[in-house]
């Protein structure tokens, strides 16, 4: 392992490592992504299929990666080297490639929501969905997109480039509670509207053919959402569980994340469907800017819609901001731990990276859908897979007493986690991982292959 000479930094705060976390999974994967793949995937039978998810294999997982990364302080490949051996940093690599490609197309996205706030503000929506669809496709790629691509990454290096306490910690002491004040209130707004009672029932009510006819793509869909809003898989919560200097209880701070993460995912489903429902909007228009059609086309057909749009907009884009400095600090940590390089300058040249990986998302959707499904489909689950059964299998004994620390004697709940781990959690993301590799192929020979022959 590298000879560290800087003093590798910590939190100030508990809190501040619960916002951090909580900031790292609400995000795009909250507010963008989950209600495009409810939509998608038929609605209330993905939200199921999603807690169950969250509950039975997103928990455990999360107190793997924090005992992981408390126990090395180390970034994913440090990490999996120390506990591992040094073929297991090579799964390390996998979390951090997963964090540079995501990232790369994500500020892509998180270039859209700037874009869609500053249009409420000025010019308001279209009400027309096909002109709505226009608009999009105008903002979504070219110069414009580039631009703003720039702009949020820009904000993102700064942020990173400052460190844990003076600028991923005191962003997160922001930006966290806004989103969640701000988004209950946009629920409560959306409860009031016409078309609230049958998008309840759309979202909430599952129809129980619709997911046996589906599964084979929900299944996937809802374990890569899982992990994808859960931030986990891509080395964030090793990252961040690296830096605490106490011995806390993982499992109660793991179990704040996910409620919180859980809360806001499930409250967005509760704003966008209303809305899409009072303006007659099919909310199962596939791909990545259906929710950016669907929804600016709704806040045009609404009274105050212009203002309601920019608050919602704007929302989503702090959420992805607070998602985006964990995924780049995941990167950097390595370039710290690893290479002794200083943080500024990693977060500069890496930043930069991502960028220039992310411009061909910029340049065409089809190519963003190409990242996306690689990242969350394959990388996100192939990288958790391994992990578990690492832990799991052979490192049972050093996580259960990882765990204890902060909590005391776990008796048989020690044992039950390192069982979950090593059964559902591992048969599920093995099931996913297969299912996700076939709807990779599909999407190749598919979409893919199509916009490939119309160049």
């Amino acid at each position: 392992m590298s000879t560290v000479n800087m003093p590798r930094e910590t939190w100030a705060t508990r809190i501040g490592f619960i916002l951090a976390a909580v900031g790292s999974a609400v995000g795009l994967g909250n507010i963008w992504r989950f209600p495009f793949q409810v939509g998608q995937e038929g609605g209330a039978g993905f939200l199921l299929m999603y807690l169950l998810f969250i509950v039975l294999v997103g928990f455990p997982a999360m107190l793997v990666e924090f005992v992981v990364g408390r126990h090395t302080e180390r970034n994913p490949v440090g990490a999996l080297k120390e506990i591992g051996g040094g073929a297991w940093r090579y799964v390390g690599w996998i979390f951090v490639a997963t964090g540079f490609v995501i990232l790369s197309y994500y500020s892509v996205v998180a270039g859209w929501t700037i874009r869609y706030t500053i249009l409420g503000l000025q010019d308001g929506y279209l009400a027309d969905a096909g002109e709505a669809e226009g608009q999009f496709v105008t903002f979504a790629s070219g110069l414009d997109a580039i631009f703003l691509h720039a702009v949020f990454m820009a904000a993102v290096i700064l942020i990173v480039g400052l460190g844990v306490k003076r600028g991923i910690e005191l962003a997160v002491k922001v930006m966290v509670p806004a989103i969640i004040a701000i988004t209950i209130g946009l629920a409560i707004y959306a409860a009031t509207l016409e078309g609230a009672s049958d998008a309840y029932a759309y979202y909430l009510a599952p129809e129980w053919d619709v997911i046996a006819a589906n599964w084979t793509s929900i299944l996937p869909a809802a374990a890569g959402q899982a992990f994808f809003t859960l931030s986990l898989g891509m080395g964030v919560m090793i990252t961040y569980a690296s830096y605490l200097d106490e011995n806390r209880n993982l499992a109660e701070d793991g179990a704040i994340v996910i409620g919180f993460d859980t809360m806001i995912a499930f409250v967005t489903g509760l704003i966008v469907f209303p809305i899409l429902f009072t303006a007659g909007i099919d909310p199962g228009d596939p791909g990545a800017g259906a929710i950016f059609v669907s929804l600016a086309a709704a806040f045009g057909d609404l009274t105050l819609g212009w203002l309601i749009g920019a608050v919602f907009f704007g929302t989503v884009a702090i959420a992805a901001l607070s998602s985006a400095i964990s995924l780049m600090e995941v990167v950097v940590s390595y370039a710290i731990d690893e290479r002794n390089v200083d943080r500024m300058t990693a977060a500069i040249g890496i930043g930069g990276a991502m960028f220039l990986l992310g411009i061909p998302s910029a340049y065409d959707l089809v190519l963003l859908d190409l990242f996306d499904l690689f990242a969350d489909q394959i990388l996100l689950v192939l990288g958790g897979l391994l992990l578990m059964i690492l832990v799991g299998w052979s490192l049972s004994t050093l996580a259960i007493e990882e765990l204890e620390r902060g909590i005391g004697d776990l008796g048989g709940y020690g044992t039950a986690w390192i069982w979950a781990v090593r059964i559902p959690v591992v048969l599920a993301l093995f099931v996913a991982l297969t299912l996700g590799v076939l709807d990779y192929v599909e999407f190749l020979t598919g979409p893919f292959s199509e916009w490939l022959a119309d160049l």
